[in-house]
């Protein structure tokens, strides 16, 4: 199997989600969850790959010409990942089929981001190059708030997501700076290469910290631990997968994954081993007081998260086998203690351990699935977590001897005596835990217990016997995770996983902790007074509640002092702030280089003479007093920049200028009805002679900007060699179309984004429910004089039926006549555009452009009816159908072995019509063709039809009150 095929089929999956749940229910889970099974059983079948320290690799072409590709590997520290992340996803899948009831709001969302973000996950551990990897850690923050927001209603939710958004999102930012600049220190992206011959130096060390920024935000680790219990908003199978078993771990994984080449580098000990400590302890001396008893595991995955840091930052062999035995061990104990709190919290109705009496004598199973599981995490014999945890205190005495280089020997004892204590807060907050959910309380009501379906229990039942099964498996376990150590430090002796290794100190320092917790456990209720006494006024998530209300407060101020409604002074700003900083910069290079700019007066006399015409309108729009006329004139500055392209040789953009000067021009007019027919006729003041300056200091530096760039050109432009790339890349003969779908089609995908954005935008500002409900259409039917025509009903249509759409004085007979003769023209010509367009002038983009003109032609003759008639379509579903077969096509070569937007070309044999050249990227160009299509459909049925209806009600209104007042009002 690709590797990349892991990822990709669970985004597929994720699309069809919506659909299984509105067909299944919440059984649609049960579907799903066949994805991640088949994820589980496939890297089982990869242990013989990896076992003896082997890698599998999978590479994709992205882009080849910058040598940009997709890279995918596994060796053994993925492959545990794999299995934690697919594994754990199974059962929590299996769960939610019964924690939700149909119909449930939210589910088919639920369903959908859960199934991409185990894809994005999977994406994340099969990584191989920074770039990637860096792409699926930000799908994972994105499906993470949509997860945790999974309640938009309650304030809880959404402040828990927004708060994990940003904190995460911050630190993955911090850590995208500092994998662009190890990339370039190691000279590849590939994480492979770069570990097989790690760089070093000043800006190597200054990247890796920067990536572990990221790291410790992603696992809440201190100073970022506090977004982790927020997140427990979020549905119980959220806080069992992302926050237990799957997101969390990945600041953890990044970790592993530098710690043999980089443990070394300077501030890595000092910063993990710091954080990681710290973490430890506040997240279990927190946990010690909650009384929701999911909250409590929130506080208390924190403080295993802070212990997976350390464990791993180590960097020695003992370390590494005891952070991958750890690792899974705390997969395998949390998400069935939080797969427990979701079941007692739904047949019990609370998650207050001070409510909860009797419930584990009412579920027997689910009880004995939370003893085992916390039994785990306590560190209790002869549990998986016992055994991790040994081999934790093996290699934390190791570096307390001094055997890791550059950790003083007090230091590690500080280390020590802090994962000791925290071992010990571990082992009172899960005593805690388990008699809070499951003890009879004395004078404490039994808590009623609905009694949970068989189903219901299977997952954290089965992970329980995980859990107890895995601490028996030592000799297995050391097998497996050995290649993965072996990549780290050599310790002074060979360590391995196992129950018993004899009376030594890690043994000594588990009884110690078990022995101090269980004291912690029996002081709970004094110990609780004394936190609440002690607490700390000051806390991280304060810091960052105040941050944000600072934020919020000074965007307030800068928008109220810039944003006041005034158009003129949002562009007079930013007029201001070009000419501050790019006209400086202008300035200083005409006075260091001025003589190296070579002015030519023309090549043609007609580009003088076009120049003239263009400033007089430029000169006369600004001087009319009436909207319509300042319009038509600035249309005659974008007509004469038309002719200046086609006096040069450049068809293409001429046509194109032509026709976006038109269709602008048409949507200008359209608004000016609704608009006065005269500008202010308030005499010019001093404020409108600062505007004449501004605008014409600013003219005249974007004539010195490009001056200066023209003049600076030292090397050959890329441009000359666009021609014979043209016919060899592109197969085609005009450049500026083979430029746009082809050598540059990168650019064309982003501008027809922006057009989407552009037209989504519109739509949300002028329709209030879908752009559908702005078609109307009318029946093949005649209707009485003054009667209003109805909607569309199914029968033959008659080209521009004006008398019955329009009233005789908004008619025009002769516009009528040419439109039904020049209509069908325009529309082949069109097709001409876009089929021609890469040997001819034309293109997609130009094709659109004609297409929306001809359909201007219809609604100006006919009316809005009319407009419905030639396209009754919403323009939604256009533009969106242009922008996937734009995507799909950039995508498609990759079936066939090639490269995002690869060109390919066939002759047809057509026998006596010839034998035409068609080429792919025509599909691309349909694609810009559809998009463009819909935003002028966009712009016509909001600035056209819906102003015809407001214009229309307006006048029956007048007409009402005229007949009410007898013609006086």
């Amino acid at each position: 199997m690709h590797l990349l095929a892991v990822a990709v089929a669970h985004f597929v999956a994720a699309a069809a989600a919506p659909a299984l749940v509105r067909l299944l229910g919440r059984r649609a889970f049960l579907v799903l969850a066949l994805l991640p099974a088949a994820t589980t059983v496939w890297a089982l079948t990869l242990y013989g790959d990896v076992k003896d320290g082997g890698t599998v690799t999978s590479v994709v072409d992205w882009v080849p010409s910058i040598g940009l590709e997709l890279a995918f590997a596994v060796s053994t520290l993925q492959w545990v990942m794999l299995l934690v992340v697919a594994g754990i996803g199974v059962l929590v899948m299996t769960y939610c089929a019964w924690y939700f009831k149909d119909g449930d709001p939210g589910l088919v969302i639920f369903s959908s981001s859960f199934t991409a973000f185990v894809g994005a996950m999977l994406g994340l551990v099969l990584a191989d190059d920074l770039l990637v990897l860096f792409v699926f850690w930000e799908l994972t923050t994105i499906f993470s708030f949509l997860l945790i927001g999974f309640e938009p209603t309650k304030r809880a939710s959404r402040l828990a997501a927004m708060e994990a958004l940003i904190v995460t999102t911050l630190g993955g930012l911090v850590m995208f700076v500092g994998m662009l600049l190890l990339g370039q220190e190691a000279g590849t992206y590939r994480i492979t290469g770069i570990l097989a011959d790690p760089p070093s130096g000043p800006a190597v060390t200054v990247a890796v910290l920067l990536m572990l920024v990221g790291a410790v935000s992603k696992s809440a680790i201190f100073p970022f631990h506090f977004w982790l219990p927020g997140a427990m908003a979020a549905p119980t199978p959220v806080s069992a997968y992302l926050h237990a078993a799957s997101m969390v771990k990945a600041g953890i994984y990044l970790v592993a994954l530098l710690a043999p080449a980089f443990a070394g580098v300077p501030g890595w000990h000092l910063s993990l081993l710091t954080l990681g400590t710290v973490t430890m302890l506040i997240g279990g001396w927190r946990a010690l007081r909650q009384r929701d008893i999911k909250l409590l595991l929130a506080y208390g995955t924190v403080s295993q998260l802070g212990f997976l840091t350390v464990v791993f930052a180590i960097g020695s062999r003992t370390a590494a086998l005891a952070g991958l035995a750890m690792l899974v061990a705390h997969a395998l104990f949390k998400a069935p203690l939080f797969l427990v709190v979701g079941i007692v919290d739904k047949q019990t109705g609370t998650r207050d351990l001070r409510e909860l009496s009797g419930v584990g004598r009412a579920m027997p199973a689910v009880a004995a699935a939370g003893i085992i599981a916390g039994a785990s995490m306590a560190g209790l014999p002869p549990l998986l977590g016992f055994v991790g945890k040994e081999s934790v205190f093996a290699a934390i005495l190791e570096l307390a001897h001094g055997e890791t280089a550059g950790v003083p020997g007090w230091a590690g004892w500080l280390v020590v005596a802090g994962l000791v204590a925290g071992s010990a807060l571990t082992v009172g907050y899960t005593a805690r835990f388990l008699w809070g959910a499951f003890a009879t309380k004395p004078g404490v009501e039994p808590t009623v217990v609905k009694a949970p379906h068989p189903a219901f229990t299977v997952s954290p039942v089965l992970l329980a016997a995980l859990c107890l099964g895995a601490g028996f498996a030592g000799a297995p376990l050391t097998t497996a995770f050995a290649p993965y150590a072996d990549t780290l430090v050599p310790s002074a002796h060979e360590e391995y996983l196992a129950l018993w290794h004899g009376f030594g100190l890690p043994l000594w320092f588990s009884v110690v902790a078990i022995a101090v917790g269980v004291g912690l456990f029996l002081v709970r209720e004094p110990l609780c007074r004394f936190q609440a006494r002690t607490a700390l006024p000051v806390t991280a998530e304060g810091v960052y509640r105040f941050g944000m209300r600072a934020v919020d407060r000074s965007a307030v101020e800068v928008t109220g002092s810039f944003q006041r409604g005034s158009v003129a002074n949002y562009l007079a700003i930013i007029l201001l702030v070009v000419l501050a900083l790019p006209g400086y910069a202008a300035v200083r290079a005409l006075l260091d280089d001025g003589s190296r700019i070579e002015l030519v007066g023309y090549d043609r006399l007609a580009q003088p003479i076009i120049g003239l015409v263009i400033v007089a309108a430029a000169i006369a729009t600004v001087r009319s007093r009436r909207r319509l006329r300042a319009v038509i004139l600035a249309g005659v500055t974008g007509y004469g920049c038309g002719l200046l392209f086609l006096v040069q040789g450049a068809p293409d953009i001429a046509l194109t200028q032509v026709l976006v000067e038109t269709v602008t021009l048409v949507v200008f007019v359209l608004v000016l009805r609704r608009l006065p027919e005269y500008f202010t006729n308030r005499p010019l003041t001093r404020r409108r002679y600062w505007r004449v300056a501004l605008a014409a200091a600013f003219g005249t530096a974007a004539a010195v900007f490009v001056m200066i760039a023209a003049a600076a050109r030292t090397a050959t432009p890329v441009s000359e060699a666009f021609p014979q790339a043209s016919v060899d890349f592109a197969y085609g003969k005009n450049i500026v179309n083979t430029t746009l779908v082809d050598m540059r089609a990168w650019d064309t995908m982003g501008e027809i984004s922006v057009l989407v954005a552009a037209a989504t935008g519109v739509a949300s500002l002028i329709f209030l429910d879908t752009r559908m409900s702005g078609i109307r259409r009318v029946a093949d039917i005649p209707y009485p004089k003054g009667v209003e025509k109805q909607p569309t009903k199914p029968g033959r249509r008659v080209w521009l039926p004006g008398p019955r759409t329009l009233s005789p004085d908004r008619r025009s007979i002769i516009f009528e006549v040419v439109t039904r003769l020049v209509f069908h023209v325009i529309m082949v010509f069109a097709i001409y555009l876009l089929v021609a367009g890469h040997n001819m002038p034309g293109g997609g983009f130009a094709a659109g452009m004609v297409t929306g003109l001809a359909l201007m032609i219809r609604y100006l003759a006919g009316g809005r009816y009319e407009l419905d008639e030639a396209a009754p379509i919403d323009a939604g579903v256009l533009i969106g159908t242009g922008l996937f077969i734009a995507a799909l096509a950039a995508l498609a070569p990759m079936a066939f072995g090639g490269t995002v937007l690869q060109s390919y070309d066939v002759y047809v044999d057509l026998g006596f019509l010839g034998e035409p050249h068609l080429v792919s990227s025509v599909v691309f160009d349909i694609g810009v063709y559809l998009v463009v299509v819909g935003l002028i459909l966009d712009l016509l049925r909001t600035f056209g039809a819906r102003l015809d209806r407001q214009i229309l009600r307006a006048e029956r209104e007048d007409d009402s009150v005229s007949r009410a007042t007898g013609g006086v009002h």
